[in-house]
């Protein structure tokens, strides 16, 4: 057994192999590399490399804030879908990671638990919850994807790609006044769409959750 090497060194090394090299490239013979040992000694801290992405998944979400509990449902839920995000933004092969978890480790679990909670002390049935879930982990996980993927970086750049574009007004006449009125010479940075779009979540979820209680 390799001195000094624990599993929690272990899951950490991963975490640096996937943020620099993608989640395709964890193995245990990379990540012994990535140590500076053989692979065959990780196998006395970690069953497999199965059990090691389920390791991983938990290592990303203990870094996410739960929803406090001593909140309104709306509150709690902002508070954990920005912090979600953050998260996701360092390490963005993360929502692979966990959505694809068969055996969800306990700090997982707790998370999902967590959320859970939150909205059913915020008066949801189950099915909605389980809409509501689906709905929110789904904008956080895509804006994350959007926003790693814009050709320009963020907080600055947009307004050189508009001008490079140069859309005919004539065939884009919406892209043209969307660009003018609302992106070039005015600051815009794509990550503050993120609290605007989740409030229309919020919003949505809201009225359903209204809805739901007038047995409608």
């Amino acid at each position: 057994m390799a001195k000094g090497l624990t599993r929690e060194r272990i899951v950490a090394a991963a975490a640096d192999v996937a943020d620099r090299d993608g989640i395709a490239r964890v193995s245990m013979r990379s990540v012994g590399r990535e140590l500076g040992v053989e692979a065959m000694s990780l196998y006395h801290h970690v069953a497999s490399k199965e059990a090691l992405l389920d390791a991983l998944g938990d290592w990303l979400m203990a870094q996410v804030e739960p929803p406090p509990l001593d909140v309104p449902w709306r509150d709690g839920i902002r508070t954990r879908c920005a912090s979600l995000r953050a998260v996701m933004a360092r390490h963005p092969w993360g929502p692979a990671i966990v959505e694809s978890r068969r055996a969800a480790g306990e700090t997982l679990l707790g998370h999902l638990e967590a959320v859970l909670e939150c909205l059913h002390r915020g008066g949801f049935p189950v099915q909605l919850a389980a809409h509501a879930f689906s709905v929110l982990d789904a904008y956080v996980y895509g804006f994350v994807i959007t926003e790693q993927s814009l050709p320009f970086e963020p907080g600055g750049g947009v307004d050189e790609l508009a001008q490079q574009m140069a859309l005919p007004a004539d065939r884009f006449p919406r892209m043209v006044a969307l660009i003018e009125q609302a992106i070039v010479g005015r600051g815009y940075d794509y990550g503050d769409e993120f609290a605007y779009g989740l409030e229309l979540v919020l919003d949505g979820l809201e009225s359903r959750l209204a809805a739901s209680r007038a047995g409608r």
